[in-house]
């Protein structure tokens, strides 16, 4: 029973220790941020620009935030995290209220500060002509897949090597998924992210993929992590070699090998 409350986390609503509202601030901002930077760029028309801008900008807000909250910035993330009991259900949920709220504010700032002629390059997701529904929903899966795969590796406990450049690894894991994204269905990538705009122009249309693909695709990242690829054990990281590894030491040694020999 108290392995259930912990599970829910009712307690962290009532216990100051929690930190659960300067997180829920945290999370707020930092999705804030996210939609004025990552969909101020959609302007551009560039897909490289713009996937660079969605990625350094979560790279920025995780940076600044994650000790706080955990720099989720994503509900794609706060559930993949949930599933695999990272994260609080009540914790869970609310984060997911204050991203959402963050976009809408985001994407409203921005249009505030733009001119009317940009309003259609706001960052309004929609799917490319030709992409069906269902494709869109997969597209959406597997960038949010690749993305909770990447926060769950590079936040492992066991792999010290990474914690300190997490924000960055994330980052990037964003900006790849945003060049395959875009021109497909805009990539969502994040349902706040899409809500925000979404919201903030009045354009809904297939506005549930970009909630269910993303989601499902944080769900199914987490568990093939936790059940699957790890958790990472600190023995296996300090003995276990690599394939590419090794065949690379192998590869120097037969060259320190044949520089040594001299011809007769």
């Amino acid at each position: 029973m108290v392995n259930l409350k912990e599970a829910i986390g009712v307690n962290e609503l009532t216990d100051k220790k929690s930190g659960l509202y300067r997180a829920l601030l945290a999370e707020f901002l930092g999705t804030m941020l996210l939609n004025f930077f990552g969909c101020g760029s959609v302007v551009t028309s560039n897909v490289v620009a713009i996937s660079l801008a969605f990625g350094l900008t979560v790279t920025a807000a995780i940076q600044a935030i994650g000790h706080v909250s955990g720099g989720h910035i994503n509900p794609a993330v706060t559930f993949g995290l949930m599933v695999i009991g990272k994260v609080a259900i009540i914790r869970g949920i609310l984060y997911v209220v204050a991203q959402s709220a963050g976009a809408i504010a985001g994407s409203a700032i921005l249009r505030a500060l733009s001119a009317e002629s940009m309003e259609a390059s706001l960052g309004t997701v929609s799917l490319a002509e030709g992409v069906t529904p269902v494709q869109g929903l997969g597209i959406e899966f597997f960038l949010a897949m690749i993305l909770v795969l990447v926060v769950c590796g590079a936040c492992d406990d066991a792999k010290s090597d990474s914690k300190g450049i997490a924000p960055l690894l994330i980052g990037l894991s964003v900006t790849v998924g945003h060049i395959v994204g875009v021109p497909r269905t805009g990539a969502g990538m994040n349902p706040a992210r899409s809500l925000g705009s979404s919201v903030v122009m009045g354009a809904f249309d297939d506005h549930w993929l970009y909630w269910v693909g993303p989601i499902l695709g944080g769900l199914a990242g987490g568990l093939i992590y936790t059940h699957a690829v790890g958790p990472a054990k600190k023995e296996e990281i300090s003995t276990r070699q690599y394939a590419t590894v090794a065949l690379e030491e192998k590869e120097l040694q037969n060259f320190t090998s044949r520089k040594n020999v001299h011809p007769a």
